[in-house]
């Protein structure tokens, strides 16, 4: 008999808006996280099936002279051609759910946290039993966004445009937290959600 995928809580929110700071808090707390980021480098790492299917359809720009996926020469391509980026998302989202699904029946504790930029958008979410979306402003996204990386902000601007709206993941949401504050703010709020979650755990 397969094992059972725990409690799971879908943590998502926009670019910036604090995903990673709210995740780690969870793990602090003793608690299992699964990353999809973590699980899409993991899917294309060097000399995986699925990074020698994206070199022969795109070509070596998009490998590094180390045979490392150029995350950023992708991410250019795709975005400035939906077809690609479908041609993408359809060898990868199959891939990356596999991995996901495995880790969280592989997770132990009260509950799981299961964090994707995209949870709403590619139906991640049928894999939680809530979601909690961390909110802030569009302007603090740009801001944080920009500021993290030095990262050009027209790409963070597509990034946001290619997310679903502020108001439909805030619709979708069961908990929703306002990270527009510091760190400590966002632990609190956190801390007392995750004794919310333990009441609600089988």
């Amino acid at each position: 008999m397969a094992a059972a995928q725990p409690f799971t809580i879908g943590l998502t929110g926009g670019i910036g808006s604090g995903k990673t700071a709210a995740s780690d808090y969870f793990k602090q707390l003793g608690i299992t996280v699964v990353d999809a980021d973590v699980v899409a480098r993991l899917v294309v790492a060097k000399d995986s099936p699925a990074l020698a299917s994206i070199a022969q359809h795109f070509g070596d720009s998009v490998l590094h002279s180390n045979g490392e996926l150029h995350r950023a020469q992708l991410r250019d391509i795709i975005f400035q051609d939906p077809a690609q980026k479908q041609w993408l998302e359809q060898l990868l989202h199959p891939l990356i759910r596999q991995t996901i699904e495995q880790q969280l029946t592989e997770a132990t504790g009260p509950y799981a946290i299961f964090v994707s930029p995209l949870l709403l958008e590619t139906n991640q979410h049928q894999l939680c039993d809530r979601i909690l979306v961390i909110d802030v402003p569009e302007a603090t996204q740009l801001q944080r966004a920009c500021g993290r990386d030095h990262n050009n902000p027209a790409q963070i601007q597509r990034i946001i445009d290619s997310q679903i709206s502020r108001q439909q993941r805030l619709a979708l949401a069961d908990d929703v937290v306002d990270n527009s504050q510091d760190i400590a703010a966002l632990q609190q709020k956190l801390a007392k959600l995750h004794r919310h979650y333990l009441t609600l755990s089988p």
